[in-house]
């Protein structure tokens, strides 16, 4: 089974990407994995205050998971998973892929603003060449019709 590998963070385009990841392996017969990722910085204190920040955090990205997933089994019926990972985002991207066979599809949501796309995307168009699976961008301003219509 073809799994599509979409990251979860805070950002308004996650959201797009999340509904393309479910609607693609809703309708290919896929499965979903949902990666978020811990940014090292946020524990930058003292051992005990660092270790219930992390557990702080994780408990905030199943929260965040789970309006998803219910969203993806009631909607799509499709039963996500999801994977936790610590360190720069690009970095433990690569890694989720590189360690989950099945991952056959990573998705990612483009930012809207002057900015550009956003960080992670810029990093992995530079790295395309070298990934081992394809990857899809879909523009944070596409609205739901949209997606319905090109998934």
């Amino acid at each position: 089974m073809r799994t599509f590998l979409v990251v979860l963070d805070d950002s308004r385009e996650c959201l797009n990407a999340m509904r393309f990841a479910a609607m693609r392996a809703a309708r290919t017969g896929g499965g979903v994995e949902v990666l978020s990722v811990i940014p090292p910085e946020d524990f930058n204190h003292w051992i005990g205050v660092g270790d219930i920040m992390r557990e702080e955090a994780r408990e905030r990205i199943e929260a965040h998971f789970e309006v998803f997933a219910k969203w993806m089994r009631d909607k799509q019926g499709v039963n996500p998973t999801l994977a936790i990972r610590e360190g720069d985002v690009f970095r433990e991207v690569l890694a989720q892929i590189d360690e989950n066979r099945d991952i056959g599809v990573l998705v990612l949501g483009a930012g809207t603003d002057k900015n550009g796309p956003g960080p992670l995307v810029t990093q992995i168009v530079k790295a395309s060449g070298s990934l081992r699976i394809p990857f899809t961008v879909v523009p944070g301003g596409m609205s739901r019709d949209d997606l319905e219509a090109v998934t």
